[in-house]
């Protein structure tokens, strides 16, 4: 059978087809060198902690998982986020409040909205969190702009701002992040950072302490449209104009500088790295 012009067109179309996937596949993110990172800081009667846990979604190996638990004065939480490992897009979060007020609050990022429930604890002390009684489900709209932003969740903006660091000073990025019912605008800029006396335990066994030079990351959040409840940005429970600086030479991050309620200016830095292991 002769060739026609669709036979051709088609032909063009597989071969394009598969060129793309070819860079798709090229240009898929890995998994950073780090798998658990531990952030502490103590000040006056309080002392904050944070790990934060990467690793493949158990559940679809499309997406990429943070676990993440912190602990400030007597309240922790415990927060699982799904999201696209290429943009940073949330898919799936999971807030687990303890403390004087317990609460796990989930949330959907579907296509139009996102779906929040809210379950308090019932009159079962022995049932788990994902069975205590629903208090509430609303549907939270996306700005206009999350069309053209990525929405993310607040912790994500340290892998984000790492990758960023990476491509050298001048570099910047907006995303939309989303925390309860508010969205901000984060503007993320990298440039040559600051000396940093960093002090960590590496993997359980060995440990680092030494003076490195750093790459930073200034993070400007401001309101995306009105606030549907208090302003209630934050990253590791630092608040403000923050900066995030990362070891010019192995890109780790080292110390988040920001402001902390009651306390003011407050550096975390990082205490404890469990780097990934080759099968990992």
């Amino acid at each position: 059978m002769k060739p026609t012009p669709r036979h051709f067109l088609a032909a063009a179309c597989l071969s394009l087809a598969t060129i793309c996937q070819g860079n798709a596949a090229a240009e898929a993110p890995a998994l950073p060198d780090w798998q658990v990172l531990e952030f502490e800081e103590r000040a006056f009667w309080a002392t904050a902690k944070s790990r934060l846990e990467l690793q493949p979604a158990p559940d679809d190996e499309a997406l990429w998982e943070f676990n993440i638990s912190s602990s400030v004065v007597g309240n922790s939480e415990e927060l699982t986020l799904d999201f696209e490992p290429d943009s940073g897009r949330a898919q799936k979060r999971l807030r687990l409040s303890k403390g004087k007020e317990q609460r796990l609050k989930s949330f959907e990022y579907e296509n139009e909205a996102i779906i929040r429930e809210r379950r308090i604890p019932g009159s079962d002390p022995d049932a788990p969190p994902d069975q205590w009684p629903l208090s509430s489900r609303i549907s939270i709209d996306y700005p206009e702009t999350a069309g053209k932003l990525v929405v993310t969740s607040p912790h994500l903006l340290i892998l984000l701002a790492q990758r960023l660091q990476a491509e050298g000073p001048g570099a910047s990025r907006e995303v939309l992040v989303h925390t309860d019912r508010n969205f901000y605008r984060v503007r993320m800029t990298s440039g040559n950072g600051i000396p940093i006396d960093a002090r960590y335990g590496i993997s359980g066994d060995a440990s680092f302490s030494g003076r490195r030079d750093t790459m930073a990351v200034a993070l400007q959040a401001s309101p995306e449209g009105p606030l549907q409840d208090k302003e209630d940005f934050s990253l590791l429970g630092l608040q403000g104009d923050i900066i995030l600086f990362f070891d010019k030479t192995t890109g780790l991050p080292l110390q988040v500088r920001g402001t902390a309620p009651r306390i003011g200016d407050t550096d975390i830095n990082l205490k404890s790295v469990t780097m990934r292991t080759a099968a990992q």
